[in-house]
Parts: structure tokens; C-alpha cells; sequence
């Protein structure tokens, strides 16, 4: 494929926002050796390892866990590589947010080629003796069957902010992990299935999971590891909070949600390790020289925005490569109680509020899940290259009338009493 096909470079924000990023042209064959490169590297010869989600709230977790086995890599290397990148221009996504819906981490710390240890930034995901594997909740089993691959015995393992829908999945892993292990401990906020729950802790594991509604993971974390943090780490777990729990009351946690998406996840865990919530000006710098292009993304889906009629609710839909959150915000404002965002990749993102809390139902329909008031999925309906042609076209077209057609499932549920209400105050 030539590149210049899918370089955005020169080509109109209404064209290439409804496109995915590079990454989605990666063969996945490729893709998969390369995180499983990138996974040995962080495993091998580590004395803990972390898997966590790839978000602000797991990675605040993995640089907590890094500072209790003084663990952290060297901020002042990754402050001068973000400098170099704002004076370059380069505005390269490092991240694409998918809720965590069967994709692995898609970001570039470098990974794969040899370790230069003179260059922090380099390959960073060698050379803490935490090793950090990012994994989503789709992802989980995969990970975990690397660190059964390739840690020493006697390592210390953590899993942070994520939740397996069902235990078989997972299983083998933790009986092999629970024998070699010297400790796994999970720290999570989600809502879990109480049998899931109990097998998991059956298996071996010192499990903690806070209130999803009171607590992000790293509230949890940081209140469960026996160590002596100072007063930037309780404030980092609370400005996660203000994001993770979608409460907006400290404008610091926009600044975390945003770096996280933009940073690899060894750059964001040494950034906010050192510095807490009070980012430095370099980082804010490059933060807010991303926002612009992300403002005009999140113009192009709400103006792309159409609303249905569900049963009871004003359902918004709308399609392209944006920041989801910021655009299901826009689109309640503007009336409706779900937004759903089709993205160029076929996942989607379904957001609640407090007059609708089904979205986790919704997604369940559609090969997804997640929380009443958000939630993700990737409907079964792509075959080959020319269903995602005519996603493309005609901005995911056959995935918005799947996810209408699940709306409509759970109206007629919730009509007839089969589906169980959930609480006002219930996040």
C-alpha cells in the first residue's frame, strides 16, 4: 500500500476522520508478534510485573506499584523527547481509544528493535525491573498467558483496572501463575460478577475491588500497597478519580485523560510518577497543541449527529476517529440520553446518562459490555475489506442499525419489566 494513502498530511479533516488511524492497516499477524516482542522484553528478568488498562487510571496504578519497588524511569529523557516533538511538529497519535473492545495497546514505545540503555525514550519497556504489559479486558487472557511464557518464578504480579467477564477465560493462567508466583494481587473499581469474583480469589489471587461508583483503581491501589505514599500520589488518585468517574470538578483530570491518550504508556507512567497530577509545562504544552485538532474532531461527529426516537429515550448517533467521551458530553447537552459513536475501526462507543443506564445492555447484544452509562462493543458484521469499504462510506452505516436494533431489544425489555433498573445515583 502506498503510503500516502493513509497519510493525513494534506488531506481534509472530513475525509480522514472517517478513516481509522494507521495502526488499523497493521496486519493484525504482524501486530501480534510485535506485542509479543514487546511483552518478552518487559517480562523477562523483572521482578514484578504489572498488567494494566492502557488508560489514565491504570497506568496511575502501575507507576504506584513501580514506586514501591523504586522502580520508576528517568522523567528528565522523556521531558526532552516530548520538547523535541513539540518543536518538530509531530502530531502522531500514540494511542486509539477503543473502550478496551478486542484490540491490544496500539501504541509505539519503539518496541522490537535492541535496547540502546544510553536513551530512555528509546525502548523504555526494557529497562524498569517492573515490567508494564498494557491490556484491555479482551485482551487480559492474552496477556497473562505472556507472563506464564516468560516471567522468572517468584515474581510479584499485579493486574490493574480490568475485569474478566467470565473466569474460564483466564483460569489455566492463574493456575499456572498461582504456582510460580511468589503473589498476584488485583486491584480493580468495575462492577464484577460476584462468581467471577469468588473464583478468581479461589484461584490464588488477593483480589480488591473498590465501589465503581466512589473509587477509581487507583484509589484502590494506592489504599491496598503496604508502602508509605507522599501526599502527589493521593492527589494523582483523586484527579483520576475526577475523570475516571466522570465527576469534572478539577480541570487537571482533562489534562490526564488527554496525555494518557496521546502518551505511550512508559512515558505517561514516568511523566505522572514524578510529577502527580500537576503536570509539567512541557507536557501541558503538548497537550494543549493536541487539543486543537481534537476540538475540531469532536465538531465534525457532533455536527455528524443523528438523533433517534428508542422507546423512551433520544437516542444520538453519530460516526469518525474522535474523542468519545467529549462528544457524548456535547450530544447529552444537546438533549439526548445515549450517544453512540461509530468509529472508523467498527467498534463503538455507548454512552449513558442519568436517564439512561442500559448502555452495558445494549453493548451485550452486540458482542461488547462495560458499565450502565458506558460501555463498548464491535458488532460481528465484518467479513473482508469490502464490508469495511462500506463502513467507511457510509459512515458505518450497518453498524448503527445493529446498535439501534439492540436499543430497541432493551426498550421492549425494559417495557415488559425483564431487565433491572438501575439506581439514579449508581455511576
Amino acid at each position: 500500500m502506498d503510503d500516502d494513502l493513509i497519510d493525513e498530511a494534506g488531506m481534509a479533516r472530513s475525509r480522514y476522520t472517517r478513516l481509522p488511524g494507521k495502526g488499523f492497516f497493521y496486519p493484525d499477524s504482524l501486530d501480534d508478534e510485535r506485542a509479543e516482542r514487546r511483552a518478552r522484553e518487559a517480562i523477562e528478568g523483572s521482578e514484578a510485573v504489572v498488567i494494566a488498562d492502557g488508560d489514565a487510571d491504570g497506568l496511575a496504578c502501575a507507576a504506584m506499584i513501580r514506586e514501591t519497588y523504586d522502580a520508576a524511569l528517568d522523567v528528565e529523557a522523556f521531558e526532552a523527547a516530548i520538547a523535541e516533538r513539540l518543536a518538530d511538529g509531530d502530531e502522531e497519535e500514540r494511542n486509539d481509544e477503543d473502550d478496551g473492545v478486542g484490540t491490544e495497546d496500539d501504541e509505539d514505545d519503539g518496541a522490537g528493535a535492541e535496547s540502546n540503555v544510553d536513551d530512555p525514550t528509546e525502548h523504555p519497556h526494557t529497562l524498569s525491573s517492573v515490567g508494564l504489559v498494557p491490556a484491555g479486558p479482551y485482551s487480559l487472557d492474552t496477556a497473562l498467558e505472556r507472563v506464564v511464557a516468560y516471567a522468572d518464578d517468584d515474581i510479584d504480579l499485579y493486574v490493574c483496572d480490568l475485569c474478566p467477564d467470565e473466569f474460564e477465560l483466564i483460569a489455566d493462567q492463574l493456575e499456572s501463575l498461582a504456582g510460580s508466583t511468589a503473589s498476584i494481587r488485583w486491584f480493580d473499581h468495575h462492577q464484577w460478577d460476584e462468581s467471577v469474583a469468588d473464583a478468581v480469589r479461589e484461584a490464588g489471587v488477593d483480589l480488591t475491588i473498590g465501589e465503581s461508583d466512589e473509587e477509581c483503581t487507583a484509589d484502590v491501589t494506592l489504599r491496598s500497597l503496604p508502602y508509605e505514599f507522599e501526599d502527589r500520589w493521593s492527589e494523582l488518585a483523586v484527579v483520576t478519580r475526577d475523570h475516571d468517574l466522570w465527576i469534572k470538578e478539577d480541570p487537571r483530570s482533562d489534562d490526564l485523560a488527554d496525555y494518557s491518550y496521546w502518551a505511550g504508556s512508559e512515558e505517561y507512567a514516568t511523566v505522572v510518577g514524578a510529577y502527580g497530577a500537576d503536570l509539567p509545562e512541557t507536557v501541558l504544552e503538548y497537550v494543549e497543541s493536541r487539543r486543537v485538532e481534537k476540538a475540531a474532531r469532536i465538531d465534525a461527529a457532533v455536527d455528524r449527529a443523528i438523533t433517534h426516537e428508542v422507546g423512551d429515550w433520544r437516542v444520538a448517533v453519530t460516526y469518525g476517529r474522535c474523542s468519545q467521551n467529549e462528544v457524548a458530553e456535547t450530544l447529552r447537552e444537546q438533549g439526548a440520553d445515549a450517544a453512540v459513536i461509530v468509529k472508523p475501526a467498527g467498534s463503538a462507543s455507548i454512552r449513558g446518562s442519568e436517564d439512561f443506564q442500559h448502555a452495558h445492555e445494549v453493548a451485550d447484544k452486540v458482542n461488547g459490555g462495560g458499565h450502565p452509562q458506558a460501555a463498548g462493543c464491535k458488532p460481528d458484521i465484518y467479513d473482508d475489506m469490502l464490508d469495511y469499504a462500506h463502513h467507511w462510506t457510509t459512515d458505518g452505516q450497518a453498524c448503527k442499525r445493529v446498535i439501534l436494533a439492540a436499543f430497541e431489544a432493551v426498550a421492549e425489555e425494559v417495557a415488559a419489566g425483564e431487565t433491572d433498573d438501575i439506581p439514579d445515583d449508581d455511576g
